[in-house]
């Protein structure tokens, strides 16, 4: 169990020197993953900044992620989920613009324009609290290559080893601090996980 994502940030950071992982930037997951990678930005000497991606839902059931969108329009989609729902490609395509207008939107909150850093040639490590269906973290990574990175890390204080698996496929490196097969949400391993607010969110990026 982490105390709260301040922890699990700190236990994350220290995992990541123990394996000399070596960053440029670090890039966070509004809102919950700026507490936890603020410390891994810090211990690594890496900039900080935020990466952000929305979840597309399924038809008749929004909650059920079919893919995710990241704000500069790169994305991921569960091509099995969609194909067996049987979903349009109407349909995912008005969703795709609605949600990466959505997750521009939201970027253009925590930075002015919007943008991602330049990733040009950087060696780049994206942070979430967690990792349940990986949606929006492929979009993430995703984006993190296309606008250049030279190498990526996904690292989170814990994850579902299904969606971990998955997610190892599409970059560089992967660092989880726990894989538990009894994983349902990403809120059980904490003993404190309250939602983050914008406002609060964004003062890490000051610290």
């Amino acid at each position: 169990m982490f105390d709260d994502r301040t922890d699990a940030g700190d236990r994350l950071a220290a995992e990541l020197e123990r394996r000399d992982v070596e960053a440029d930037v670090v890039l966070g997951i509004p809102r919950g993953a700026l507490p936890v990678a603020r410390p891994v930005a810090d211990a690594l000497g890496a900039e900080l900044d935020v990466v952000v991606a929305s979840k597309i839902g399924a038809p008749e059931n929004p909650e059920l992620a079919v893919g995710a969108v990241a704000s500069d329009g790169s994305v991921w989609l569960n091509e099995p989920l969609v194909e067996h729902l049987n979903v349009t490609e109407t349909y995912l395509e008005r969703e795709r613009r609605k949600e990466a207008e959505y997750a521009a939107e939201k970027a253009e909150r925590y930075r002015d324009g919007g943008k991602v850093p330049n990733l040009e040639g950087k060696r780049v490590v994206i942070v979430d609290d967690g990792l349940a269906t990986g949606a929006t973290a492929r979009a993430c990574i995703r984006q993190a290559y296309e606008a250049g990175a030279e190498r990526v890390t996904l690292a989170v204080p814990v994850a579902s080893p299904d969606s971990l698996e998955d997610v190892a496929a599409e970059t560089d490196e992967v660092v989880a601090l726990q894989k538990p097969p009894d994983f349902r949400a990403v809120g059980q391993f904490y003993r404190r996980f309250d939602q983050v607010q914008d406002e609060e969110a964004m003062r890490y990026l000051e610290t």
